[in-house]
């Protein structure tokens, strides 16, 4: 059982491997939301990570006959570093079977501590399947990511700390994948005072949890489909369940294009690198309905690789009304493509890429296509840019943003 004592020894235990993640209040989120905001940068840890709280708590609660056997667990990347860590502290072996869609970072980040890296399966669900079978056949001791009330106690030491540092919060946002975190945090949120809000977030393509609370029993959805690998998940755990029926009050959903833009916000408000997971609190902040309240949000990790770093910023521009692309027919006439890029200059857009089509239409002297993509300061500039255009008598059309890139 997650008790009161349980977490007391876990806050202390963790100590010796976790760094302060003091609390950061965000003057950009509360004047966004019109609550005080703070965010709670687990980001920051060694292991980029909370996950490794949970897996060092674990391990410390195992019997030296258990840690010689050996470690062996599944994780989409953060778990998986956490035990790696942890293993390595302990001295003891791990092997991690690992999603083959993992972003490199992580695979190699895990490596890094010396433990075995197994790719296996699509999602976290199929890596778990492999890394029990693996556990029996090596007769080492499985630490599951979520689905553990051990686990879970470790994870739930971010609750104590918020609570040191903000006695009077009104409301944690935590994410949700599999369980563990929100059922640690929640469980202790509410032995510490009950009249806490705890609010898990889910990424909409990957809402195992809010489904199984809506059919009180553990779902398994048929498929995941996110950006925040993390948190996609399809199984929740059934340990943890209970606690999360019991503690959680409420459950947001956030749709991937919300972490796109949250995380240039948080990259150019706060200078904070966030993964796609860690941004779900940060998306449901605009969801809240409350105002005045003191609203923490749990970053809970921070390990993109550049690759995924690139295209979420680059998308996060889009979104943002910050990169677009538009066509314009114009006369195959010496001067046109000047008066254009004249216009362009005036409204202060900044040219990134052109194309220039002839074979558009049979007659070139009616009409060759302009392909121009260009930088704005967000959609209303954007917007000027294109009713300058149209003044000038050219009738652009927004192309579509998969193409922006190409």
């Amino acid at each position: 059982m997650m008790t009161l004592d349980k977490f007391e020894e876990a806050s202390e235990k963790v100590k010796e491997v976790v760094l302060p993640t003091n609390l950061i209040y965000s003057e950009y989120f509360s004047a966004q939301t019109g609550n005080k905001v703070y965010l709670k940068p687990e980001n920051m840890q060694y292991t980029g990570a909370y996950k490794v709280r949970g897996a060092y708590y674990k391990i410390s609660t195992l019997s030296e006959e258990e840690r010689k056997k050996g470690l062996v667990t599944a994780s989409a990347g953060n778990h998986a570093q956490g035990v790696a860590y942890a293993a390595k502290i302990y001295g003891v072996p791990a092997t991690i079977v690992m999603p083959t869609t993992t972003p490199l970072l992580k695979v190699n980040r895990t490596k890094s501590y010396g433990a075995e890296v197994v790719l296996h399966g699509q999602v976290y669900d199929e890596a778990c399947q492999h890394a029990l079978k693996i556990a029996e056949e090596k007769g080492a001791t499985f630490v599951h990511p979520f689905n553990d009330e051990t686990v879970a106690t470790g994870q739930g030491t971010i609750a104590m700390e918020i609570f040191k540092e903000l006695p009077t919060v009104d409301i944690i946002l935590v994410p949700i994948g599999g369980g563990g975190l929100a059922a640690g945090v929640s469980t202790l949120a509410k032995l510490l005072n009950p009249n806490i809000k705890v609010i898990g977030v889910e990424p909409a393509g990957a809402a195992c949890m809010k489904a199984s609370l809506n059919a009180g029993e553990v779902v398994t959805l048929p498929g995941v489909d996110t950006i925040a690998d993390g948190t996609a998940v399809k199984t929740p755990g059934d340990v943890v369940l209970p606690y999360i029926q019991k503690n959680i009050d409420d459950i947001i959903t956030v749709e991937d294009h919300e972490l796109i833009v949250n995380f240039l916000d948080v990259m150019e408000n706060h200078k904070m690198l966030v993964e796609n997971s860690g941004l779900l609190t940060v998306a449901a902040l605009k969801h809240l309905k409350c105002r005045d309240k003191k609203v923490v949000s749990i970053l809970s990790g921070g390990n993109m690789d550049i690759i995924t770093l690139a295209s979420v910023v680059q998308h996060g521009l889009i979104e943002r009304g910050r990169v677009f692309s538009i066509s314009v027919l114009l006369p195959d006439r010496p001067g046109e493509l000047v008066s254009v890029a004249n216009v362009i200059a005036e409204m202060k857009g900044n040219v990134i890429r052109l194309e220039h089509n002839q074979f558009v239409s049979i007659n070139r002297n009616s009409a060759v296509e302009l392909k121009i993509t260009l930088e704005a300061f967000g959609h209303e500039h954007k917007q000027q840019i294109i009713d300058a255009l149209r003044a000038k008598g050219y009738s652009p059309k927004e192309e579509s943003t998969t193409s922006l890139y190409q």
